[in-house]
């Protein structure tokens, strides 16, 4: 049984055509369920498909010129999104033509086009970008919101908690995935009064919830693998996700320096090469490439614009597990739990305010 296809914006990214159609036939021969509507300039995706046969055969093609650049602010990208690649396969997905569309474009018009033209679920006020992370154990971090929102209120880190653990149940296996708030330290009075408010929260609906609110964590403990779930505001979440990449990619720098700077560094890299290796895939953003706009009426996964066939087609197999496992519904049924009344402050906190 094949899963709905996922529209791809084919002229997305740093490359575009080349890398967009190469990760998806890596993806469709790792997983041969997968259909694919290919968006974008119709001879080039064609001139691409050339050296995949096996992904021409799973996809359609949707003609449209028009791209969206990465210089383009959000209210541009809108006036044009019906006459883009990014724009016309978004609108597959509301259409249902496909069951979700990836994109390595603009994230800001990524978000706005998505978020115009699906809307936002029942009981969620903002989406939120959620990315898997790295961590010692064997299982990813689920970390959002990494930039969809700059400011956010006690209200909409709660909706976030709910979207992150429910993705966590699918990335993890884990029923009652264990969520924290980042912030700067783990003790109950630190932090903005919305975090403490969020936190008091989502303690008070912790029995209406399948997860494990574990209270406060602060960013150097986000590779430990004690949690599944880190929550914050889009500004503190992106800054926060920039500084994890930046020191990726200085420790596989300094290790490279070092191992080539004499013979005997060389002949010790050599001995230590399996670790090397593990390190560096383990650093690798390809190996966690695709994040997810979480609470809209639909699924639109965000490739890394640097992103190489290898990434893309992760990014891919992200999408389809959210299609085959329904993130959507699992979200709309905690929600449905809650009833939005859980999401009030307590009382105790509202007299002592």
């Amino acid at each position: 049984m094949s899963l709905p296809r996922i529209a791809v914006d084919a002229m997305g990214g740093d490359e575009g055509v080349r890398v967009m159609i190469e990760g998806a036939a890596l993806a469709r021969r790792r997983h041969d369920r997968f259909k694919f509507l290919l968006v974008g300039d119709e001879p080039r995706i064609k001139a691409a498909l050339e050296k995949h046969p096996n992904l021409r055969a799973s996809s359609e093609i949707l003609h449209t010129e028009g791209v969206i650049s990465g210089e383009d602010k959000p209210s541009q990208a809108l006036r044009r999104a019906k006459s883009t690649s990014m724009g016309l396969a978004i609108e597959a997905v509301k259409a249902g033509d496909a069951g979700a569309a990836v994109s390595a474009g603009n994230t800001g018009a990524l978000m706005a086009i998505s978020k115009l033209a699906l809307r936002t679920m029942p009981g969620i006020d903002r989406p939120a970008l959620a990315a898997l992370l790295p961590t010692l154990e064997d299982h990813d971090l689920v970390m959002l919101d990494l930039g969809a929102n700059a400011e956010c209120d006690a209200r909409n880190l709660v909706q976030f908690a709910i979207m992150g653990a429910a993705y966590a149940r699918v990335a993890t296996g884990r029923d009652q995935p264990r969520v924290r708030l980042l912030n700067i330290g783990t003790e109950e009075t630190k932090g903005t009064e919305m975090l403490r408010d969020a936190a008091a929260m989502l303690k008070a609906s912790a029995s209406d919830l399948s997860m494990s609110f574990d209270g406060f964590t602060e960013a150097d403990k986000l590779g430990h693998g004690d949690m599944d779930v880190v929550v914050t505001d889009g500004f503190s979440g992106n800054v926060a996700l920039k500084a994890v990449e930046g020191t990726a990619r200085f420790v596989a720098d300094l290790l490279r320096r070092g191992f080539s700077s004499s013979l005997r560094s060389k002949i010790g890299f050599l001995i230590s090469k399996p670790a090397t290796e593990l390190l560096k895939h383990h650093l690798d953003p390809n190996n966690h490439n695709g994040a997810v706009f979480l609470g809209l009426n639909g699924i639109v996964v965000k490739s890394h614009g640097g992103a190489n066939a290898a990434g893309v087609a992760n990014a891919v197999a992200v999408t389809a597990r959210l299609l085959e496992e329904n993130v959507t519904e699992r979200i709309s049924a905690d929600l449905a739990r809650l009833g939005g009344t859980s999401l009030r402050k307590p009382k105790v906190q509202e007299e002592s305010a």
